[in-house]
C-alpha cells in the first residue's frame, strides 16, 4: 500500500509539472511578442487582418469595417468603409509617400509624413504589442483560448487612457481591442474576424493607383497624378465629364459639429456665394477662436505641404502649419478644415469626430 502510495504521488507531481510547463505567465508571453514584433521587422515581414470598428464618440455608435495590410519595410494599406454611408477610404503608404484616397469619389491627397511611426493606430498589430511590451504595469489574465493584456493606451487623443487586447493563444494573433476613457467608457471597440502572418501581396498591392481604381465608377474618374502628386493634364472632353459628374451631387447645406468645447459658441455661418465647390465657412469665438471651411471640392488630387497624419477613428486627417494650425479631412465627399492658433489638437479631433454623424442643415 505504502508503495502504491508513492507511485500516485510521483504521477501526480509529474502530471502538475506537465501542467504548469504549458502554462504561460505575463513575462513569458512578453518575450514571445517580441520575437513577434523582430520576424514582423524583418525581410518578410507582413500580415494582413479585417475586423469590425465601432466607434462611440457621438450619440449614435458608428460602424465601420477595417482591413489592414503590412508589408516590410514600411507599406501600409488601411481600407475603412463607413457600414451606415457606404464610403470607404483608403489610407496607403509606400515609396511615393502617405496617401488617403476616397476611390468612389476619386480623390486622394498626398502628403509628407512618418506614419505610422511614433503614432499608435488601434487596428495596427505593432501598435498593440508596442502598448504591451512598453507598459511595465501591465494587467495580464487568460479568457479561454486567449491571453489578456489591460495597458495603457498611447494614442494622439489624450482622451482614450486605457486598453484591453485579447490575443489568441496559439498564435498571438489579435481577436480584440477595447479602448476606454477616463471613467472606463469604452469609446473604440475592434473584433477582427481574420488574421494571417506573411500572407503573399501582389506587386502592386500598395500602389496609389491601383488603390484608387478600386471601387471608382470607371476609369474616367479616376484622378491621374504625377510623381510628386500633382494632377495630370486629363483631355478636354474627359475633364468636362469629370466636372460634370463632380457636380452632381450637388449642394450640401451647412454641416454643424455636434460638440463645441466649453467656453465657445458660433459667432456666424456663410455660404460663400457663387462658389463652384460649395463653401461653406463657419467662425467660432470665445475661450477659443475658430474656422471651419467646408467645400466639396471639384479637383481630383490635392498635395498638401509636410503633416502629421492625424487618426481621427473614422478616417485619417492632415495637421499642417506652426503657430497657426489647420486640420484637414474628407468625409462623404465633403472637403473640412478646421484653422485655429489656439485651439488645441485634442479639441480639433473631437469636432471632427462629432461631424461625422451630422447632416447639412
Amino acid at each position: 500500500m505504502r508503495r502504491i502510495t508513492w507511485v500516485l504521488a510521483i504521477i501526480m507531481s509529474v502530471a502538475l509539472v506537465l501542467a504548469g510547463c504549458g502554462k504561460k505567465d505575463a513575462a513569458s508571453v512578453v518575450k514571445d511578442l517580441n520575437n513577434v514584433s523582430d520576424k514582423l521587422e524583418s525581410k518578410q515581414g507582413a500580415y494582413q487582418g479585417s475586423g469590425t470598428m465601432t466607434l462611440y464618440t457621438g450619440e449614435q455608435p458608428q460602424e465601420y469595417k477595417v482591413e489592414v495590410w503590412y508589408k516590410n519595410p514600411s507599406y501600409y494599406r488601411i481600407s475603412l468603409s463607413n457600414v451606415q454611408k457606404d464610403v470607404t477610404q483608403i489610407v496607403l503608404r509606400n515609396d511615393e509617400g502617405v496617401f488617403v484616397l476616397t476611390p468612389s469619389l476619386g480623390k486622394s491627397f498626398r502628403f509628407q509624413s512618418d506614419w505610422p511611426d511614433n503614432q499608435g493606430q488601434v487596428y495596427l498589430y505593432q501598435t498593440l504589442i508596442r502598448g504591451i511590451v512598453s507598459d511595465n504595469n501591465r494587467q495580464f489574465v487568460e479568457d479561454g483560448d486567449n491571453y489578456v493584456f489591460e495597458v495603457a493606451a498611447n494614442y494622439q487623443s489624450s482622451a482614450l487612457v486605457r486598453q484591453k487586447i485579447w490575443l489568441a493563444k496559439k498564435t498571438y494573433e489579435p481577436k480584440q481591442v477595447q479602448v476606454s476613457d477616463s471613467e472606463a467608457k469604452v469609446v473604440v471597440n475592434v473584433k477582427f474576424d481574420s488574421f494571417k502572418f506573411d500572407p503573399e501581396f501582389t506587386k502592386d498591392s500598395f500602389d496609389m493607383q491601383k488603390n484608387m481604381a478600386t471601387g471608382s465608377a470607371s476609369e474616367s474618374t479616376l484622378a491621374e497624378v504625377d510623381e510628386n502628386g500633382n494632377p495630370v493634364a486629363a483631355p478636354e472632353n474627359a475633364q468636362q465629364e469629370d466636372q460634370a459628374a463632380a457636380a452632381e451631387p450637388g449642394d450640401f447645406g451647412i454641416i454643424e459639429p455636434g460638440y463645441i468645447p466649453a467656453g465657445v459658441q458660433l459667432k456666424d455661418s456663410n455660404k460663400l456665394e457663387d462658389s463652384k465647390d460649395h463653401s461653406v465657412l463657419l467662425r467660432y469665438d470665445g475661450t477659443y477662436q475658430y474656422t471651419i471651411i467646408e467645400s466639396r471640392p471639384l479637383d481630383r488630387a490635392v498635395s498638401l505641404a509636410p503633416a502629421t497624419l492625424v487618426d481621427l477613428g473614422f478616417t485619417a486627417g492632415a495637421l499642417t502649419g506652426d503657430e497657426q494650425k489647420t486640420l484637414t479631412w474628407m468625409s462623404d465627399g465633403v472637403q473640412y478644415r478646421i484653422t485655429s492658433a489656439n485651439l488645441p489638437v485634442s479639441e480639433m479631433m473631437q469636432i471632427a469626430a462629432s461631424m461625422e454623424e451630422q447632416s447639412g442643415k
